[in-house]
C-alpha cells in the first residue's frame, strides 16, 4: 500500500464500497454524536467523512486533536444509510470506518476558521494567507487562475503564436508609473528596474523577426493600490508583425470570449467577432467612461443646447462659460419618493461634485427646481428629444465638459444600481478606439500624451504635420468587459521619424528620444515591420470569472493595500552589510510628510 494514500479525499465512490483503503489530509471538521466521532477529512481533491466509533483505536486520536491536523487514515469503505447521503458530496454516499491512524503533524489553535466562509478581517488573512487558502473559495479561485493561464496559452499556440521570455532587471524609464529599482552590486551607484511591461522588448522581438510572440509575464509597478490593481501582477502580452488594429482583434477576441466561455459557468458572453468597437469620445459622451459597463441600458446624452437661455439662471451660466449639460434618465421613477432624488444629490457631494439635479415626472407631470425654472414647455421638447416617458426621472450633470462627463458616468452606474437595472449572468465586451494621442497638460500648460507614447498616430506624419495636435487620434485601443479595463494595445509607432515627430510635439528633444529610448529607436533605425499588440490583464479576468470585488480574492499571496506581504513580512530593513555590498545607504523620511503621490500614466500595456 502507498505510503501516505490510496485514494484522495474526493475520489471514492459507492463502487468502493468494502475496499481497503487509505487516505491522508487535514481534519476539516469534527462531530461527536457521543461514542461516535465523524470527522470530514480534505485535501486538495475533495473531502470524505470519516467515522470512528468505540470499536475504533482512532477515535482517541482524533478526539484529542484540533482542526487542521494532518492524519492518515486506514480504513474500510461503507456505504452511508439512505438518510445520511449527502448529495452535494461527490463522496456523499460513502464513509470510511477508521481501522487505525497515524498523525503526520499536529495543529496549534487556529488565529482564523478554515471550515466555512466567514469574513475575516483582511489583515488577519494576509498573515496567514497558507490557512485562508485551504478555505473552499479561496481554494477554487486559485485552481480557476492556474486552469485559465493554461486556457490561455493552449489558445494562443492553437493560433501560432510562441512564447518567449523577457528580461526581469531591466532599464528603469522615465515615462509611466514610478518604477522598482534594483541596486547593482557589480556596478556601484547603478539600479536595474523591474519591468512595468514587457513593451520594449517585446517590440524588439518583431524588430528581430520573431512574428507572433506571447508570454504569462510578470508585471510591476511602484503605484497606489485599489482592488483592481497590484504592485505586481500578470498579463497575457503578446505582439503581432504586419497586422492592423483589426488583426489584432480578431486574434484576441476568439481567446477572451473562448475563456470566458469556457470558465463563465453559464453566463453569456459577447461572441468572438462580435465585440462592439466604441470610439473614445462616444464612450465619454454616452458612458462618461472610457470603461463602460454594457451591461447598463442607461445611455447618457448631452442637452447643452436646450439650456443656452433658459430659466434656469444657473445652467444658463455654466453653458455660457463653456461648460456642459449631460443628463442621465431614470426610468419608471413614478414610485419614487422626492428622497430617492434627493439622495442621489447627497451622494454626487459626498463624492466630491457640486451636487446632481434632477427633474421629477409622475403621470406626464414635472417637478422640480430645475423643471420649474426650466418650464414645462421646454421639459416636454427635452423629454421627447431623448425618448422618454411620462414617469421617468432625469439626472442633470453640469459644469466644464471633463467634470460633467465624469459625474455623469459616476452617475449612470449609481442610478442603474439604485434601479436593479445592471443585467446580470453576463460578461459584455467591447473595444474602445480612437483614443486621443495628446492631451494639453493644465497644470504644466503644455501639449503631452494621452496615452501610450509609442502608438503610431492615425496619419502618420501627414497628421503629425498638418492637424492640431489634439485632434489627432491614436492607433490605441482597451478592451473593457463589464466595466472593468483588461488590457490597453495599440499599433506601434515603427518608424523613427514619426517616432522623433511624435516626441517633439510634446516637447521632448531628439537628443532626449535618443537617451531615454535609445534600444527601441536604434532597432527601428535598421529595418522594423509595422506590428502590435496588447496585453490583457491576468489577474482582472480572473477576479471576473470568480465573481470577486477585488484581485486580491485570485492571487496566491497579494500585498495589503499599504504594499505589506504580511506573511513574509516584507518589506523589511536590510542588514548594514548588505547595504554596504550595494554601495547605498538609507535616508528616512522627515516625520510628517506625505508621500509623494504616484503617477499612473500608462507605459505599453
Amino acid at each position: 500500500m502507498h505510503t501516505y494514500r490510496t485514494h484522495t479525499c474526493g475520489a471514492l465512490t459507492a463502487a468502493d464500497v468494502g475496499s481497503t483503503v487509505r487516505l491522508s489530509g487535514w481534519v476539516h471538521r469534527k462531530r461527536d454524536h457521543g461514542g461516535v466521532l465523524f470527522v470530514d477529512l480534505r485535501d486538495h481533491y475533495g473531502m470524505t467523512q470519516i467515522v470512528a466509533d468505540e470499536d475504533s483505536p482512532a477515535l482517541e486520536v482524533l478526539d484529542r486533536l484540533r482542526v487542521e491536523s494532518v492524519v492518515t487514515i486506514d480504513g474500510e469503505v461503507k456505504k452511508r444509510a439512505e438518510s445520511t447521503i449527502n448529495k452535494n458530496l461527490p463522496t456523499g454516499e460513502i464513509e470510511v470506518f477508521a481501522r487505525s491512524i497515524t498523525v503526520q503533524s499536529r495543529a496549534d489553535e487556529l488565529p482564523m476558521p478554515v471550515a466555512g466562509e466567514q469574513e475575516y478581517p483582511e489583515e488577519i488573512r494576509l498573515k496567514y494567507r497558507f490557512l485562508d487558502l485551504r478555505r473552499d473559495t479561496m481554494h477554487r479561485n486559485i485552481v480557476l487562475r492556474s486552469q485559465v493561464i493554461s486556457s490561455l496559452r493552449r489558445r494562443m499556440t492553437d493560433q501560432g503564436f510562441l512564447e518567449y521570455q523577457t528580461p526581469i532587471l531591466t532599464a528603469s524609464s522615465p515615462e509611466g508609473a514610478r518604477d522598482f529599482l534594483v541596486p547593482s552590486r557589480l556596478h556601484a551607484g547603478k539600479f536595474y528596474a523591474l519591468p512595468q511591461a514587457p513593451q520594449m522588448f517585446k517590440q524588439m522581438l518583431m524588430v528581430s523577426g520573431f512574428d507572433r510572440y506571447f508570454q504569462i509575464a510578470p508585471c510591476f509597478r511602484d503605484e497606489d493600490l485599489r482592488a483592481d490593481r497590484s504592485l505586481e501582477f500578470y498579463q497575457l502580452d503578446f505582439e503581432m508583425s504586419y497586422v492592423t488594429q483589426e488583426d489584432v482583434f480578431q486574434a484576441l477576441e476568439p481567446v477572451l470570449a473562448g475563456v470566458f466561455e469556457e470558465f463563465s459557468g453559464g453566463f453569456s458572453v459577447t461572441p468572438a467577432g462580435e465585440f462592439p468597437r466604441i470610439p473614445y469620445a462616444e464612450a465619454m459622451l454616452k458612458y462618461g467612461s472610457d470603461k463602460p459597463d454594457l451591461r447598463n441600458p442607461l445611455i447618457i446624452s448631452d442637452v447643452t443646447s436646450h439650456f443656452e437661455k433658459s430659466g434656469f439662471g444657473l445652467f444658463e451660466k455654466i453653458v455660457g462659460g463653456g461648460g456642459k449639460v449631460r443628463v442621465i434618465p431614470a426610468p419608471n421613477t413614478n414610485d419614487k419618493s422626492r428622497k430617492f432624488f434627493d439622495d442621489m444629490n447627497n451622494w454626487a457631494r459626498g463624492e466630491g461634485f457640486a451636487g446632481l439635479g434632477y427633474v421629477t415626472r409622475k403621470g406626464g407631470e414635472f417637478g422640480g427646481p430645475i423643471a420649474k425654472n426650466h418650464g414645462p414647455e421646454r421639459m416636454e421638447e427635452l423629454y421627447n428629444e431623448l425618448g422618454l416617458g411620462p414617469d421617468d426621472g432625469l439626472f442633470f450633470a453640469a459644469g466644464k465638459e471633463k467634470e460633467a462627463a465624469k459625474l455623469a458616468g459616476a452617475a449612470r452606474t449609481r442610478v442603474a444600481e439604485e434601479l436593479d437595472l445592471i443585467e446580470q449572468g453576463c460578461f459584455k465586451f467591447c473595444w474602445i478606439v480612437d483614443f486621443p494621442m495628446y492631451e494639453y497638460d493644465e497644470e504644466l500648460k503644455k501639449i503631452d500624451f494621452s496615452h501610450n507614447p509609442f502608438s503610431m498616430p492615425q496619419g502618420e506624419m501627414e497628421a503629425l504635420e498638418t492637424k492640431d495636435p489634439l485632434d489627432i487620434l491614436a492607433w490605441q485601443y482597451d478592451i473593457v468587459c463589464n466595466g472593468y479595463e483588461l488590457s490597453s494595445g495599440a499599433i506601434r509607432n515603427h518608424r523613427p521619424d514619426i517616432m522623433y515627430k511624435a516626441f517633439e510635439i510634446a516637447g521632448y528633444s531628439q537628443e532626449e528620444v535618443d537617451a531615454n529610448f535609445s534600444g527601441m529607436i536604434n532597432a527601428f533605425k535598421y529595418g522594423a515591420p509595422p506590428h502590435g499588440g496588447s496585453a490583457p490583464g491576468i489577474d482582472r479576468i480572473v477576479m471576473l470569472l470568480a465573481g470577486e470585488q477585488a484581485i486580491r480574492e485570485v492571487i496566491a499571496f497579494p500585498m495589503n493595500q499599504r504594499g505589506e506581504d504580511l506573511m513574509m513580512q516584507a518589506p523589511a530593513v536590510v542588514s548594514p552589510k548588505q547595504l554596504r555590498e550595494l554601495h547605498i545607504r538609507t535616508i528616512e523620511p522627515p516625520k510628517g510628510t506625505d508621500a509623494e503621490k504616484v503617477r499612473t500614466d500608462r507605459i505599453g500595456d
